[in-house]
């Protein structure tokens, strides 16, 4: 991953999650325990003793390791599976772990040339690139990619139904900052070229300059009225179109998720199918993914939550690590991110989205 460097914490709300004591708080001796328990249990995903951890070069004897971890559990930040295992961190301890003592690498030069070709390879088809990106970080992390798609904010310029043959047109809406949304609906029965026409006419005189979150509850009431002058296979063009173009609100914007598969892939996972279920049915949770992934706008850099963080992932206990993405302006898009168990390689993941969240808004911004 090339040098490290210290991760900066983001601020992190939750009504539900009661925070561990701080690193200050910790002496030396304690904060050089817990920091080597949490990196033996990230990278192996088991227990750490107090024998292995005299053994890992601890000038300390293994009665005073076990008297620290002891202390470190009675403060919440070490848990024992059963009573004579090792000590893992709770979510507490590995929030304290990635805010205080966590160093992140740099994404490889050979990863972000992947990245960067892999997105811009999908030139202005945005849809494309943020299913790209999704793949490219569900690969990369080994968790679930998710991106949710832009806030359509920009105002409609002109609209256009082009027909294909058969029983297909190709609804086009081009807006004011350049993109391009093609839609594929069914033809009504009876088309002609002139219902082709007035169809267009009709969103074309009621969308430029507007939004289409400003414009479709107006629209939709309008044209219930304007269906006695419209032809109605023109009128039935309208609704296809309304209906298949993206508004912005939660309900009409897509949710990408990839690489489910890796969340079987953990040893611990395998032994605890009960959390594994609940984080698949975590995943179809459309609205509450959107809203936690919308949450993100607001910040300019990487977010982390881990477990009781969040509503959605409290029963799981699974960690979201997600960034913004946004054009070159600064205007945020949307958000990307890596949903997986609570030991994901922070120092590995954290860079990996926020380089692709960067290489993303590029790519957006083209």
């Amino acid at each position: 991953m090339g040098r490290s460097r210290a991760y900066a914490p983001r601020d992190v709300s939750s009504p539900i999650f009661t925070r561990g004591p701080s690193l200050p708080e910790l002496d030396a001796r304690a904060r050089e325990i817990f920091r080597r328990i949490v990196e033996g249990y990230l990278e192996t995903g088991e227990p750490v003793g107090s024998r292995t951890l005299s053994k890992g070069g601890l000038s300390l004897s293994p009665a005073s390791i076990r008297n620290t971890m002891q202390d470190l559990t009675q403060l919440g930040l070490l848990g024992a599976p059963h009573a004579s295992a090792g000590r893992l961190p709770t979510h507490a301890g590995l929030r304290l772990f990635v805010d205080g003592l966590l160093e992140v690498g740099d994404v490889a030069e050979e990863e972000r040339r992947s990245i960067e070709a892999r997105l811009h390879a999908h030139g202005r088809n945005y849809e494309d690139a943020l299913n790209e990106a999704s793949a490219i970080l569900s690969g990369l992390a080994r968790g679930a990619g998710v991106v949710v798609t832009p806030i359509r904010d920009a105002g409609v310029k002109h609209v256009e139904f082009v027909a294909l043959g058969g029983e297909r047109t190709l609804a086009v809406m081009v807006f004011e900052d350049g993109t391009v949304e093609n839609r594929l609906i069914r033809l009504p029965a009876g088309v002609t070229p002139s219902a082709l026409q007035e169809a267009s006419n009709f969103l074309n005189a009621r969308l430029r300059g507007r939004t289409l979150v400003e414009a479709k509850s107006d629209l939709r009431a309008e044209l219930d009225g304007a269906k006695r002058e419209l032809n109605e296979a023109a009128a039935r063009l309208v609704e296809g179109g309304l209906a298949a173009w993206g508004g912005g609100e939660v309900e009409d914007r897509a949710l990408i998720v990839r690489g489910r598969a890796n969340l079987l892939e953990d040893r611990q996972a395998v032994d605890d199918l009960e959390r594994v279920r609940s984080l698949f049915e975590d995943l179809e949770q459309k609205e509450q993914l959107i809203q936690l992934l919308d949450g993100v706008r607001d910040g300019q850099g990487v977010r982390i939550f881990i477990g009781a963080e969040t509503r959605l992932f409290s029963l799981s206990g699974s960690a979201v690590i997600a960034a913004p993405y946004m054009t070159g302006s600064q205007r945020v898009l949307g958000a990307i991110g890596v949903i997986g168990p609570a030991r994901l390689n922070y120092a590995r993941v954290i860079p990996l989205v926020d380089y692709t969240a960067r290489v993303l808004g590029q790519v957006m911004n083209a």
